[in-house]
């Protein structure tokens, strides 16, 4: 009963009437976007928009592009030939890198 409780408050604490824009409220808004991440802004009782924070913005749009080159790759694969594909012995001999040229280079890889 007390998680209940508790998420009926988070959510009550995301909602944001539009009426406190009218009432010159917004830096105080903008101020528990920062706080909590996001707020919905509800017009005659209905989400009107989504308040986010720049940071989680960025966050969100690059995961969706991340899903959309997943599901491009994805679809290829699918329909991909054997003759499709490149091996690395050919992409590295055509470019003239040898293996122990490989040895020197630092890659990083995003989580």
């Amino acid at each position: 009963m007390m998680d209940n409780m508790a998420s009926v408050k988070n959510v009550m604490n995301t909602i944001v009437p539009i009426t406190r824009f009218n009432r010159g409220e917004a830096s105080k808004i903008f101020d528990e976007v920062s706080e909590n991440g996001f707020k919905i802004v509800l017009k005659n009782n209905t989400p009107a928009c989504v308040l986010v924070e720049p940071q989680r913005y960025e966050a969100m749009i690059e995961a969706l592009e991340d899903y959309a080159l997943f599901f491009e790759a994805e679809k290829r694969m699918k329909t991909a030939q054997s003759n499709d594909f490149i091996s690395s012995e050919k992409v590295m001999a055509d470019l003239n890198i040898h293996e122990s040229d490989l040895d020197t280079v630092e890659v990083e890889i995003e989580p």
